[in-house]
């Protein structure tokens, strides 16, 4: 099976910046699509940007312009550049990874065990 490990939240002021790290081990040598979801305290969790086998890149409109997603494949790694960070940013951010791409996050089979980010005003 694939392990999913974020690294990379903390406290940030509003328009400031993070880097989310998202490590895979266990692969087979299949090719994953992977994902950055988020889940705010009390809400669903929802996804934030999508990186495919073909290197698509798709963004939730709440982060276009202000967030990349980009990957490096020597180290495993998936990373989620979030810049102009607000307040509304404020959730848990999750690492997922699949077969296939989804835009839910019942498509997705892997999941790490999140990293927090916290924009304060």
């Amino acid at each position: 099976d694939v392990q999913l490990v974020e690294s990379g939240g903390g406290l940030v002021q509003s328009g400031g910046s993070l880097r989310l790290s998202c490590t895979a081990s266990g692969y087979s040598g299949t090719a994953y699509c992977m994902g950055w979801f988020r889940q705010a305290e009390g809400k669903e969790r929802e996804g934030v940007a999508l990186i495919d086998q073909d290197y698509t890149k798709v963004y939730a409109d709440s982060v276009k312009g202000r967030f990349t997603i980009s990957q490096d494949n020597a180290k495993n790694t998936v990373y989620l550049q979030m810049n102009s960070l607000k307040p509304g940013d404020t959730a848990m951010y999750y690492c997922a990874a699949d077969s296939f791409c989804s835009a839910v996050p019942a498509g997705f089979r892997y999941w790490g065990q999140g990293t927090q980010v916290t924009v304060s005003t």
